[in-house]
């Protein structure tokens, strides 16, 4: 069975709820404290608040920029200007606004559910980056994690060289489960679980918390090397070492909306 729909729509509101309650202790140093975004917390919430508001904007009120800038360097300059406090009153009146809005769509229609996921995992990402830099501890629960992994595994299907069908790509990611992504005529699949094959055509192994910053270009090459084990298809292992956001920095928009494809060869 290819794998199903992510459903985070029960996660959006208490992942809100969540960070909310981290920001909500901060003194004002910690609002300074660097991230491994590359911007201080003020920033990186800047950021985050931005894209909740630009989702509302676009998806709820159908407005349409006459330029589309994001919610990057820019935004994140302007939003200097506001006090910690100012920020974190328009980040509460934010809450749960998009929850409402998804609720209310048929998130099956034009696969609305991975652009749910991919909002999702990109708010959590920045969520753990806000706790690490402040002391908190991480919001790591498996509930919250698997989806993020889920999600950033998607765009494999896309990624990887053609191969003859039935073969399969193997990926265990400890703490949130089993993928596996299969050889189709007409490209590759992926599904829950692990693979049938004895011999994949090529097989990866970490924890969740080396893939999420492997994904995210957080991943020093050292730890790269200790923490993710790659074996098989040359060609395969560097896509999968390579699965990372286009924006991998993180310091405009974090999780990967499409893969570039590779290289069309038969294996």
């Amino acid at each position: 069975m290819t794998a199903p729909p992510i459903d985070v729509l029960p996660l959006l509101a208490r992942e809100e709820q969540a960070l909310i309650g981290v920001l909500a202790d901060l003194g004002a140093q910690d609002w300074t404290a660097p991230t491994e975004a590359g911007w201080p917390v003020h920033d990186l919430t800047a950021h985050v608040l931005g894209t909740k508001l630009g989702r509302l904007s676009r998806d709820r009120d159908g407005h349409v920029p006459e330029a589309a800038l994001g919610f990057g360097a820019e935004w994140v300059t302007a939003l200097r200007q506001l006090s910690p406090e100012v920020l974190f009153a328009m980040f509460v009146d934010s809450t749960t606004q998009l929850t409402d809005l998804w609720k209310h769509r048929d998130l099956e229609e034009s696969d609305g559910w991975l652009t749910v996921a991919r909002d999702y995992a990109e708010h959590w990402v920045h969520q753990q980056q806000i706790r690490a830099a402040v002391g908190a501890p991480p919001l790591d629960d498996a509930e919250f994690r698997t989806p993020v992994v889920d999600t950033l595994l998607r765009p494999l299907p896309h990624a990887l060289p053609s191969a003859r069908p039935g073969r399969q790509v193997a990926c265990t990611v400890e703490g949130a489960g089993r993928w596996t992504i299969r050889a189709t005529p007409t490209g590759w699949s992926i599904e829950r679980g692990a693979a049938s094959s004895r011999s994949p055509l090529a097989s990866m192994t970490t924890d969740a918390d080396a893939f999420w910053r492997l994904c995210t270009g957080t991943l020093a090459p050292a730890e790269t090397a200790a923490r993710v084990q790659v074996s098989g298809d040359p060609a395969v292992c560097e896509v999968l070492l390579g699965l990372r956001s286009r924006d991998c920095s993180l310091t405009s928009a974090g999780v990967p909306a499409s893969a570039t494809a590779g290289s069309a060869h038969r294996r």
